[in-house]
């Protein structure tokens, strides 16, 4: 008989969502160093020790004490150490320089932008080892590309963005390559640049609604012959593809059967996993991601195979972010574990040698969490979808409180690895149920198209099919099954709320939208020219009547009056994508007919919440609302 101390135990808020002790590690230029987040000052800072070191050796070089810092890169001259910050989550960033030769100083602000500005990608520019390449709208609406000498801070305005919806791809010398166009109707146009006379040459035209979040993957080669792409080609999977600027000539750079890429990254680079590695030296891409019931690498460049066979011997898991020194020597990955969270690997590649960089967490053993099980099922008009379960351990899967978990986006999809709200709630006796419903990336073109018109329509019957599966398995109890997610997410559980009340005991909405109208009309002026291919394609435009009283009747606020689910609601006031009051319409509206509802506020959030305090703060509440509704 197992002792109490085998025996699966409730895991703490704390645990799981205080910032965690070591995270997202990158090795210097030079190979002697690394840097990477952990806490200090309240807030998660960035830390730089010794590659032979360990934590009680390490520095502490920033100091915000207001919010976390996620993303940082080294420039490569490894003196300066780059980072982005915004304010209580506002999502106006900018960049910071840290002198490592001096790192008590405070970090210099690169980009002392005025509000309702931000930069939007910054990379080091290879060929000059002190400059940064930064885009910005410093000019409200346009996105314009700046050097940012990073030694002195000065900024020169490198290329203007040529018009609305249009932008250069550069290659490794900061060149324009290729320019990409989004037309009247949302499709993207990519036309070859003449490197001596600037003359641009159409190359292809790929279709905007079978690409939502744009042409993901669309970059220059190094040396700027070739344009990579990820396309459908004539196919259902995403491939990632190379167009010959001077011929035209397409190429398959790797695909996999059955499966696309795997584009998470492009909603928040350096903090989600990569689609594409690429040499640091070099810039060529080494291999690219693809979805699955596991995520699966593909490697594209044979002298990176022997690299990525020693890396994937140190973990059982899948890799995720990857970082080399200047020569290919050195390596620092990290890997994706549905129980193993933070998992981080040194490995010399001269000599063999590999270590852990962090000891495993010593409150999570992956003994007592439980595991994340692919899952597949067949809609109601027979489209497959494709999730992941998440039983609570110790318990037979027999009648449990379900919980289904819906993403945000819609244009993602989750993904196989470690979830700390699948494992909060799993510890609590809830089965957590992820699908990838229709609209979701990584399944395909059909998947995808599938959810054009189908806001509150058949992406949540998908949602219903889902959990009448799991009734149908006997692992959920019908009467007690709750739906919690965040931005769509949210939206979708203000939709079960609204729209099927009968089916959902308890709804968790974190920053969704309650209105569809008004959350496009809400959109900042720079997202306009990228928006056919989306929002008005697959929900409608609020400028047209007849399709604004389509949005209405697809939006939860519309059918207020209906909803009796007890609600928990979270917002960030300072979100930038989905506006307060989005929520505060929804709660005034609840309360003015004396309906329940609980309502977290945060002053310092944005979209989602990023500070310790905020996250354990509404896990807590979280845990009390489906334990009240759910049992």
């Amino acid at each position: 008989m197992p002792s109490a101390r085998d025996q699966p135990r409730q895991l703490t808020a704390e645990e799981l969502f205080a910032d965690p002790a070591f995270a997202g590690p990158e090795i210097s230029p030079d190979g002697v160093r690394i840097a990477y987040l952990a806490p200090a000052h309240g807030r998660r800072n960035i830390w730089v020790r010794g590659i032979d070191e360990d934590h009680d050796d390490a520095l502490c070089v920033t100091h915000d004490e207001r919010r976390g810092i996620s993303t940082f890169f080294f420039c490569e001259d490894p003196r300066w150490l780059l980072y982005l910050q915004d304010t209580d989550g506002n999502e106006d960033w900018h960049l910071f320089r840290v002198d490592l030769r001096s790192p008590e100083v405070p970090a210099t602000d690169l980009t002392p932008l005025p509000p309702g500005s931000r930069v939007f990608a910054a990379e080091p520019l290879r060929s000059r080892p002190a400059t940064v390449l930064a885009t910005m709208n410093r000019r409200p609406a346009a996105l314009d590309t700046f050097l940012i000498d990073v030694p002195s801070g000065e900024i020169t305005l490198h290329h203007e963005q040529p018009g609305p919806g249009q932008d250069l791809l550069l290659d490794g010398d900061g060149a324009p390559a290729f320019l990409a166009r989004v037309t009247d109707d949302g499709d993207t146009e990519f036309s070859a640049i003449d490197p001596d006379s600037g003359e641009r040459r159409m190359l292809l035209r790929i279709g905007g609604a079978d690409h939502p979040m744009g042409v993901e993957i669309q970059q220059a080669t190094p040396d700027g012959t070739g344009l990579v792409l990820g396309s459908y080609l004539d196919g259902d999977d995403l491939q990632l593809v190379r167009v010959d600027r001077a011929t035209g000539e397409i190429r398959v750079l790797a695909a996999v059967e059955g499966w696309s890429l795997d584009i998470l990254s492009v909603l928040a680079p350096g903090v989600l996993p990569p689609t594409l590695y690429t040499d640091r030296r070099s810039g060529e891409v080494l291999a690219a991601r693809f979805t699955g019931p596991r995520p699966h690498i593909e490697v594209i460049d044979p002298h990176f195979a022997e690299v990525h066979a020693a890396l994937s011997s140190l973990s059982d898991g899948v890799l995720g972010a990857l970082s080399s020194d200047l020569s290919g020597r050195r390596w620092v990955a990290t890997f994706l574990h549905d129980r193993d969270p933070g998992a981080a690997w040194f490995h010399d590649r001269t000599t063999g040698e590999s270590r852990r960089l962090f000891p495993a967490s010593e409150h999570l053993d992956p003994e007592h969490l439980a595991p994340m099980e692919p899952i597949e099922l067949a809609a109601r008009d027979g489209l497959p979808l494709h999730g992941f379960l998440t039983l609570p351990p110790g318990r037979a899967p027999r009648d449990l409180p379900l919980v289904l978990e819906v993403h945000g986006g819609p244009w993602v999809h989750d993904s196989w690895g470690f979830s700390p709200q699948a494992q909060f709630l799993a510890s609590r006796g809830y089965a957590v149920l992820q699908v990838n419903f229709r609209g979701s990336s990584g399944y395909g073109r059909r998947h995808t198209l599938a959810a054009v018109g189908e806001f509150a329509g058949a992406m949540h019957e998908d949602l219903l099919d889902t959990v009448e599966w799991a009734i149908a398995q006997g692992m959920a109890d019908p009467e007690r099954v709750g739906i919690l997610g965040a931005s769509y997410g949210g939206y979708a559980a203000l939709v079960g709320a609204a729209f099927t009340p009968e089916r959902f005991a308890a709804a968790v909405d974190i920053v969704g939208i309650a209105d569809l109208a008004s959350f496009l009309r809400s959109l900042p002026p720079v997202s306009r020219p990228y928006l056919r291919s989306n929002w008005l394609t697959y929900v409608g435009d609020p400028e047209d009547p007849a399709q604004e009283a389509e949005m209405q009747a697809r939006s939860p606020l519309a059918r207020a009056d209906r909803i009796t689910t007890p609600l928990l609601i979270a917002h960030g006031a300072n979100d930038a994508r989905v506006q307060r009051t989005e929520s505060d319409s929804i709660v005034a509206s609840l309360r003015e007919r004396g309906v329940a509802v609980r309502y977290l506020l945060a002053d310092d959030e944005g979209h989602g919440f990023g500070n310790p305090e905020n996250r354990i703060r509404l896990q807590q509440a979280i845990a009390e609302h489906f334990e009240t509704h759910l049992g």
